[in-house]
């Protein structure tokens, strides 16, 4: 089969089935194409939480999947790959933050959306990149213990320098691949081109940015400027989807190494066979774990996130 014959395939199974299917802006454009609704992690959670649709199905990775079910616990959410993970999620457990929280006790704990259920349960607020400057100025509390991003953490930490941070080493390997030769070489090749980066890029990177902004908002940045040429600092993806949104743009990579293997690990194919019911991993999470890490996410809500 063809790629349209899947796809064709896939809009008529989920049609069938019921099947309302989420996909993160990173996924390959043969998948955002068939998605119901395309965005950042949380934005993804949050549609999901809107929808009719017993089942959803998530190409992404698998805290998003996990945040998905936190928000809609009487939805059958389905992993599209189950080999999908988040290295930044996952590269702080339970057992560290606790001890951190021991030894801080003064400090609110906040998470970025891009941490387990499990780390969320011992939480006290959640933010995305879009937001975390905005709940944490809104935080009546000065001590922050800020999880796991050190690179987005010291960003925050530049926008609100009324609140004492503290940052632990963590963050997006993907992101982390380029430094500040990656960006001097593109603004030697690409002069006129305006720097969209994310705000998980090291300081040395973004130091150098026209624009520091989560997914949808170089997106969105991008879609809206004047400017015709753009290097864009985030998962080369965006570059290709741009380029099919703007086609009168010009959008450069970063780096060629600006990409996450965990997201493209899902293919046009899995979601197929996720739609005939034989792929995929149900997420399933247990109601105490679903309530005690909502309240993180709660929080984030109730400061306007």
């Amino acid at each position: 089969m063809n790629v349209s014959e899947i796809q064709n395939q896939i809009l008529k199974l989920k049609k069938e089935n019921d099947i309302y299917i989420l996909a993160h802006s990173y996924q390959a454009r043969e998948i955002t194409e068939i998605a119901d609704f395309v965005g950042d992690s949380y934005a993804l959670s949050v549609k999901a939480a809107t929808v009719d649709a017993k089942t959803v199905l998530m190409c992404g990775v698998r805290f998003m999947a996990e945040t998905v079910k936190i928000l809609s616990p009487q939805k059958k959410v389905i992993l599209a790959s189950p080999d999908a993970g988040c290295p930044m999620a996952e590269q702080m457990d339970k057992e560290l933050i606790e001890q951190l929280k021991e030894m801080n006790p003064e400090y609110k704990v906040v998470a970025y959306i891009n941490t387990t259920a499990e780390l969320k349960t011992i939480c006290d607020v959640c933010v995305t990149s879009s937001s975390a400057v905005k709940i944490i100025k809104a935080m009546p509390e000065k001590d922050i213990l800020f999880i796991p991003d050190i690179n987005l953490g010291t960003y925050v930490s530049k926008q609100c320098p009324d609140k004492n941070i503290k940052l632990v080493s963590g963050g997006c390997p993907t992101h982390c691949r380029v430094s500040e030769k990656h960006v001097l070489k593109a603004k030697e090749e690409h002069p006129n081109a305006l720097l969209l980066v994310h705000p998980e890029c090291t300081p040395d990177v973004a130091v150098h940015a026209d624009y520091i902004g989560s997914t949808s908002g170089i997106i969105d940045y991008a879609v809206n400027s004047d400017a015709k040429e753009f290097i864009i600092g985030t998962e080369n993806s965006i570059s290709e989807h741009l380029q099919y949104e703007c086609p009168d743009k010009m959008f450069y990579p970063l780096s060629k190494d600006l990409v996450c293997h965990n997201m493209k690990i899902t293919t046009l194919p899995d979601v197929l066979n996720c739609c005939k019911g034989i792929a995929g991993e149900e997420i399933i999470l247990d109601d105490e774990t679903i309530a005690r890490a909502k309240k993180c996410i709660d929080k984030m809500i109730e400061y306007g996130g």
